[in-house]
């Protein structure tokens, strides 16, 4: 069991019962409301349920998916809190992975001004990225997460034990965030993990361990993200726009999936704006398109796409900004570019091969 301490609370990695069980013993809560989703409820509820005996508690099940992480939902999950008689002593599990940790916390930080809440992250992406550092919010208009706040968890509960219940795709999407992380912060594991071939060969809690920990570092240094913090949105820019873009179509991307072509195009960005080193990008390009295949975009794309990146929560002063990459294992922020420099970039990510 490894315990990381961030901005006054705990993130613990490795068996879940042991730590929740003497969470919830040092806590006075007068109930318990676990949020899930469908699939949350039927896969990973039945190994918390024994933890909870000795408590009252409820469960608010909501539809899987991004495009459920909208203020509708939300206004069901506060309607089933109040009837649930969920009150300011309460305490909200959320259980699962992006959605349910970013959306969960949101409720609870908001419903009667503020609820105590936990992350239990299942997923791979949330477990090395969304269940740590207090960024909650769901997605609104059609823009990634550009309604919500920061406000930090009681605690993070990461079960390795939790990624036995996940398809191969959802394992794919968080492998995209441990990419992230070596290539903005670490370029040894970035050496390391281009040479991975097969991720069902992947020992996932090997990579979760060094992952935080270049998280943990940023957000203790820069929380709020007024600075060095925005190193984390490399490939979200463009990824987040192709996401959304996605999510309306006959082809939906998954999270990890949108940042992978994010982080091609980024990659592409910053050989023209940083001068990253041709070599680095091949690499770079040809990893990713390995692992996660060739997303069909067209040019008839790029001005919607543009449009929504004009929407970025990230951009200041009109301009579309950027975490970009001097080299692999370092990171520069607030950097702008030029519409004509992303439709190049994206024209860049066209023309691969494996079209």
């Amino acid at each position: 069991m490894d315990i990381i301490t961030i901005n006054e609370y705990d993130i613990n990695l490795g068996p879940l019962g042991g730590p929740m069980s003497r969470f919830l013993k040092s806590k006075a809560y007068s109930r318990l409301c676990i949020i899930a989703d469908e699939n949350t409820e039927a896969l990973c509820l039945p190994r918390l349920e024994p933890l909870l005996e000795a408590y009252e508690w409820t469960t608010v099940v909501v539809p899987p998916g991004e495009q459920h992480k909208k203020l509708e939902t939300c206004a069901s999950i506060w309607k089933q809190m109040m009837d649930a008689r969920i009150d300011r002593q309460s305490l909200l599990i959320n259980l699962g992975g992006g959605v349910i940790g970013d959306m969960g916390g949101f409720c609870a930080s908001t419903f009667k001004r503020g609820v105590d809440f936990v992350q239990v992250p299942t997923t791979l992406l949330s477990q090395v990225d969304a269940s740590i550092g207090g960024k909650l919010g769901i997605d609104f208009a059609q823009v990634k997460n550009s309604i919500g706040l920061f406000c930090d968890p009681q605690a993070v509960f990461i079960d390795p034990a939790f990624l036995d219940t996940l398809p191969r795709e959802e394992l794919r999407s968080g492998f995209a965030e441990i990419i992230k992380h070596s290539l903005i912060a670490d370029e040894e594991q970035w050496r390391t993990i281009r040479k991975i071939e097969a991720l069902d060969a992947v020992d996932w809690p090997s990579l979760i361990g060094p992952s935080l920990s270049i998280k943990q570092d940023i957000v203790k240094e820069d929380p709020l993200e007024q600075g060095l913090r925005k190193a984390l949105n490399f490939g979200h820019t463009i990824g987040h726009a192709i996401e959304s873009f996605a999510l309306n179509s006959a082809e939906p991307l998954l999270h990890g999936e949108a940042v992978a072509v994010g982080m091609v195009c980024e990659a592409f960005l910053s050989s023209r704006l940083l001068g990253l080193p041709a070599e680095d990008l091949e690499t770079i390009s040809h990893f990713l398109l390995r692992i996660y295949g060739h997303y069909p975009l067209e040019e008839r794309h790029f001005d919607p796409l543009l449009q929504l990146m004009k929407n970025d929560k990230k951009n200041e002063g009109g301009k579309i900004n950027f975490s970009l990459l001097p080299a692999p294992g370092s990171v520069k922020v607030n950097c702008t570019a030029e519409p004509s420099h992303i439709e190049d970039s994206l024209l860049y990510y066209k023309g691969l091969p494996g079209r």
